[in-house]
């Protein structure tokens, strides 16, 4: 290889290494492929110029399928996959500028991130055929490998400042000159899993992001529309910072109440909202989710389905922690949303009640209460009555529209009464899941 390459794929190596504050940004699978590529190719190159027998050129070449497998696995060019890597990247910067103006920062960290960003645009301007011809060379290869360059792969996101900031840094001279936009955009969505996932679930003591949200959407909630109503202005408090309730969605079983709150994440995402799933069985990690949480720059329902509590539940008592604070303020940006099909939370067995000839708890009778009103901690709580005929007719009218189907209003009333004697009964599940059989039946033509 020449000296001119040779130097090239040198100064990219000590570009990486010289990262002080965005040195994540290349720990993954991409990027630690990308490193071991370029130190393959140094060490080619030493032993090359010192003319030793033993070069490996079978290892430079697995080191650049193992790379053009892994970017190709992101369906992303090099490009877009650094830039990507920086708008996530959890970092002593983006973390500060969420809360701190850019001004107020250390010098010495700005001076920092100003070098990355120089050093992250020296790695961005590496294209595929530029390693493709590298490796060529210093394999001996007679023909270069496929090169996976920018021009195969687009770069797709669906939000707007992600898109404004990809078209600034593909055009900026000097990287180092995208900071103040850097800064708000941290501030806007966050970092780290945050900013990548806007619905979570707490699995295995950590955070998981969901790359794949339910879908459902509140237009297609019907015939709960106070319920609706009142959760989404509740939501809306939360969102413009004011203090939000905690609530409890209470009723019959299949009437929408998890499709409501799961729904407000498709209308209020953008705003910065974000879910978050816990299971009942993890509960008790419930204080240690919200410490996370705090200072956060988004905002969070914690959503817990299917509510219901056993004696001595430890899950109780984690959960009433949350609800009713303790001696650390409780964090503005986080709000309990729970289902139940229970009124009364703590289940209770006719043997927890007192009688006068046992020798009873002094006060069992408060006890007692403290469990049956469990449900009355929740700032909120909404019910949800069953479905009668006309309300069960109304959602499946409203469902056939947006699915537009072609069916008269009787034959659909009919079919849809059949259905619910056949099936479960007459409720917002039910009414979803005849028009999703009746919209196949009809498009099959059957």
């Amino acid at each position: 290889m020449d000296t001119q390459t040779n130097s090239s794929f040198e100064f990219l190596q000590l570009q990486a290494a010289s990262l002080l504050i965005y040195q994540s940004v290349l720990t993954d699978e991409v990027g630690q492929a990308f490193l071991n590529l370029l130190r393959s190719l140094r060490q080619i190159d030493l032993l090359q110029s010192l003319r030793h027998s033993e070069v490996d050129e079978l290892g430079c070449v697995r080191a650049y399928g193992n790379y053009f497998k892994a970017i190709a696995s992101q369906n992303q060019s090099w490009q877009g996959y650094l830039i990507s890597r920086i708008l996530i990247d959890e970092n002593p910067f983006s973390r500060q500028v969420q809360n701190t103006n850019l001004a107020d920062l250390p010098p010495s960290l700005i001076a920092a991130v100003q070098q990355d960003l120089q050093a992250l645009q020296s790695l961005y301007q590496c294209s595929g055929i530029q390693l493709s011809q590298w490796v060529q060379a210093a394999a001996k290869l007679n023909l270069p490998p496929v090169a996976w360059s920018e021009i195969t792969t687009k770069t797709t996101t669906e939000k707007a400042s992600d898109r404004t900031i990809y078209y600034k840094l593909s055009h900026l001279d000097n990287w180092a000159d995208i900071l103040p936009d850097l800064a708000a955009y941290y501030r806007q969505h966050g970092t780290g899993i945050f900013a990548k996932y806007q619905a979570l679930r707490w699995q295995s003591g950590q955070l998981i992001g969901i790359p794949y949200a339910d879908p459902v959407q509140l237009q297609q909630l019907v015939g709960y529309e106070y319920q609706r109503d009142t959760l989404k202005k509740n939501t809306e408090f939360l969102l413009a910072g004011y203090p939000a309730l905690h609530v409890l969605l209470y009723g019959s079983r299949g009437s929408g109440k998890s499709s409501l709150v799961k729904g407000l994440l498709h209308e209020y995402g953008d705003r910065n909202l974000r879910l978050i799933e816990v299971a009942k069985s993890d509960l008790v990690a419930l204080p240690t989710i919200v410490e996370q949480l705090r200072g956060v720059p988004q905002k969070f329902i914690i959503f817990v389905d299917d509510l219901s509590f056993e004696e001595d539940d430890d899950a109780f008592k984690a959960l009433k922690v949350v609800l009713e604070g303790n001696i650390t303020a409780r964090p503005q940006n986080v709000v309990v949303y729970a289902t139940s099909n229970r009124r009364h939370l703590v289940r209770e067995m006719f043997g927890d009640r007192p009688r006068p000839s046992q020798n009873e708890e002094v006060g069992v009778w408060d006890t007692v209460q403290e469990k049956l009103s469990f449900s009355d901690r929740f700032g909120l709580t909404l019910t949800f009555e069953p479905a009668n005929q006309g309300t069960y007719l109304h959602i499946v009218r409203h469902l056939a529209a947006l699915a537009e189907l072609n069916i008269s209003q009787t034959d659909l009333d009919y079919r849809a009464l059949q259905w619910a004697t056949r099936h479960n009964g007459r409720s917002g599940r039910t009414a979803r899941q005849f028009i999703d059989f009746l919209q196949a039946d009809l498009n099959l033509g059957s």
